[in-house]
């Protein structure tokens, strides 16, 4: 098979597979149908075409034999009034037109003959015509059937092109849903931790800490009130304000030695710029940090 041969044996594959997908049974058997009707139309055209020739040549043989007569009559008057000249052209005349006569009638049974077997062809074609029309409506019941039935089978199985579609969409869909939900439990863990500052607040997360041990001790005294509302847990109470005020006098003893114990001298006072701020290192007494921390819970209590 040469190039060209094989090109265009490729080439004709092609179309015939587009073809085979683009055709719909139904509408290939409403043409077939369409075709066979013209066809039949075409027969009856040639039956009428033939049928109107016949006649044709009907009118003109009863003309011809209106002539016959007429030349008969003449030769009979010629022959009575003695001119046998005149009697024998009036009865040549006749012999033509009955020459012509039969000449015509050759050709009407030739056309009679023609026509009969048209009638019979259409007669036939037209049985054709009516058992394809049946057969047709048949196939397209049967296609129409069969087209709903893979239509069901495929939305029952997801196995249609256009369910495909769909269910890539709703693993897209279901995919997207996962990350936004992973994200949003992101952002609430980070705000959780206070990883994130409130950008409306000027509370940073100390700010934040203090205010929940604040609320805790809140919660906690209210729970205390409402233990020796009810008669319970006093004795509890009572020992845990001894410890604490036990506890809070140590520390306030030591504090103040310890206080006591911190030289001036030794305090290096860092240096200050024209803004106010510090230089580049500063160094901080924690023994001062701690002072002060005692008299922050001295305050408190």
């Amino acid at each position: 098979m040469g190039i060209l041969s094989r090109a265009s044996y490729v080439v004709r594959s092609k179309i015939n597979a587009i073809l085979n997908r683009a055709e719909d049974p139904s509408e290939t058997l409403d043409y077939s149908y369409e075709q066979l009707r013209d066809q039949l139309q075409d027969v009856k055209q040639g039956i009428a075409d033939l049928t109107t020739q016949k006649k044709r040549l009907e009118i003109q043989k009863r003309r011809l034999e209106e002539n016959v007569e007429k030349h008969n009559e003449q030769a009979r008057e010629a022959v009575r009034q003695d001119r046998d000249d005149l009697a024998r052209k009036a009865l040549e005349k006749k012999k033509q037109k009955m020459n012509q006569i039969e000449g015509l009638e050759s050709q009407i049974a030739e056309l009679q003959g023609q026509q009969d077997k048209l009638v019979e062809q259409k007669n036939k074609l037209q049985s054709r015509i009516e058992e394809f029309r049946t057969k047709k409506e048949t196939m397209k019941a049967r296609y129409e059937a069969a087209e709903a039935s893979t239509k069901v089978s495929e939305a029952m199985t997801g196995a249609g092109d256009e369910f495909e579609d769909v269910g890539r969409a709703i693993e897209r869909a279901e995919e997207r849903t996962e990350d936004m939900e992973a994200r949003s439990q992101a952002m609430d863990e980070l705000q959780e931790s206070g990883a994130f500052d409130d950008a409306l607040s000027d509370k940073d997360s100390i700010d934040r800490e203090l205010e929940q041990l604040s609320t805790d001790s809140s919660v906690d005294a209210e729970l205390n009130t409402l233990k020796g509302e009810m008669g319970k847990g006093t004795t509890e109470t009572e020992s845990e304000s001894a410890d604490a005020s036990g506890s809070g006098g140590s520390d306030r003893d030591e504090a103040e030695t310890e206080s006591a114990d911190v030289d001036a001298a030794d305090v290096e006072t860092p240096d200050v710029d024209a803004n106010g701020e510090g230089g580049d290192e500063v160094s901080v007494d924690e023994s001062e940090v701690e002072a002060e921390l005692e008299e922050l819970k001295e305050d408190e209590q």
